[in-house]
């Protein structure tokens, strides 16, 4: 259908909006479905009360303490998640004991910090902070951190993490395929010691035993691989005279979420364009976003290893703050990490325990000072 037009709008969508107006994005298929703009006379996140569980929220993940980080042979810690997706905080410490094998999902290890190497079936593959790891479901592998201050984001899905289609961008836009990096084998062939393989499958762990070490492949081929990209590798799209939706940062999707990576870049040029996200209700996807590092102008009292949730039906976008002040940058030096999820994101136990309570009360007019869930 042709788009209709009625009333005060604006010609172009986040272009010029008409004065006194607030400019709302409802959309379907995340970014990429029909959508409608709406010109509210008031913020749409200017609310005074909140009932219900569609509240958005603000977790402060540095205060998760996974088993992983004071015993060697402890796991991560799943805060957030569905049927179709996962989300975990590891904090190891000390190189694991052990080897593992995920049988219930793929994961994406993103390196918040910390440096190492990962020993994998196809070979080692060091880590630094902005990485993003895969691990094909059922990969048997070990992290050995080389400091004891690591941490990890975790997404495990129950389908592959694969790369976008770049559309009319190209195939090397965002990251060249060539950038990714595959291991190469390093086998240990003369342990002489029994190893532990912990493998998991319908969340229970079952432990083989070899009396050699199993990373023993001395070489592979295929199109099935450990890999990893590194954030400064991704070249983030930009336009000078209009405000891009978050799906122009993709970097991965599965089955049940797209990954999208924010990454410093010049903000737009154009005086009548917006600088900051425009407000929008995503109406099929939970969104999820974790900030790793930079000046987060969009959001106010927001440090880095905070995450936030802002659930499908309700409005989300940016501060009064930075909404007010958005003409005083032109650039943004912020990084983080989006998924948005297919099907409603829970909050599990671990989250609930290190949740802001009064996150939805930050777009008022007044500053809120935030404080912990007890």
């Amino acid at each position: 259908m042709f788009p209709l037009r009625k009333g005060k709008t604006s010609a172009q969508a986040h272009v010029a909006l008409p004065e006194g107006t607030f400019e709302e994005e409802h959309g379907r298929k995340g970014f990429y479905g029909k959508a409608a703009h709406l010109y509210h006379a008031h913020p749409p996140t200017g609310w005074t009360r909140f009932e219900g569980k569609l509240r958005p929220h603000l977790f402060d993940l540095n205060r998760l303490e996974p088993t992983d980080l004071k015993d060697p042979h402890g796991s991560p810690i799943v805060f957030l998640g569905n049927d179709e997706i996962k989300l975990y905080v590891s904090r190891r410490s000390r190189p694991m004991p052990f080897y593992y094998r995920n049988a219930d999902g793929d994961e994406m290890y993103f390196v918040h910090r910390g440096s190492g190497v990962i020993e994998t079936d196809f070979g080692p593959l060091s880590y630094e902070k902005g990485d993003y790891i895969n691990l094909p479901r059922a990969v048997t592998y070990r992290v050995v951190p080389d400091s004891e201050d690591n941490f990890f984001l975790i997404f495990e899905s129950k389908t592959e993490f694969e790369q976008p289609d770049k559309g009319l961008l190209g195939q090397h836009a965002l990251y060249d395929p060539g950038v990714l990096v595959t291991p190469e084998p390093a086998p240990y062939l003369d342990d002489n010691r029994e190893w532990e393989v912990r493998i998991k499958s319908e969340g229970e762990y079952s432990r083989v035993f070899y009396p050699f070490n199993p990373i023993d492949v001395v070489g592979w081929k295929g199109d099935l691989t450990a890999w990893k990209l590194n954030m400064r590798d991704i070249r983030p799209v930009a336009s000078h005279r209009a405000h891009l939706p978050p799906s122009a940062h993709t970097t991965f999707v599965t089955q049940g979420a797209v990954v999208c990576s924010f990454l410093p870049r010049p903000l737009e040029q154009d005086p009548e364009a917006l600088r900051v996200p425009f407000f929008h209700r995503n109406t099929d996807y939970d969104e999820f976003i974790f900030y790793h590092d930079g000046d987060f102008f969009s959001r106010d009292n927001v440090k880095a290893g905070y995450a936030t949730l802002h659930p499908r039906g309700i409005h989300h976008g940016p501060h009064p703050k930075a909404l007010k002040n958005q003409k005083a940058k032109t650039f943004t030096d912020e990084s983080a990490v989006m998924l948005d999820g297919l099907n409603p994101i829970h909050v599990l136990p671990a989250g609930e325990a290190v949740e802001w309570a009064d996150y939805w009360a930050s777009w008022g007019a007044k500053e809120t000072k935030l404080e912990p869930a007890r």
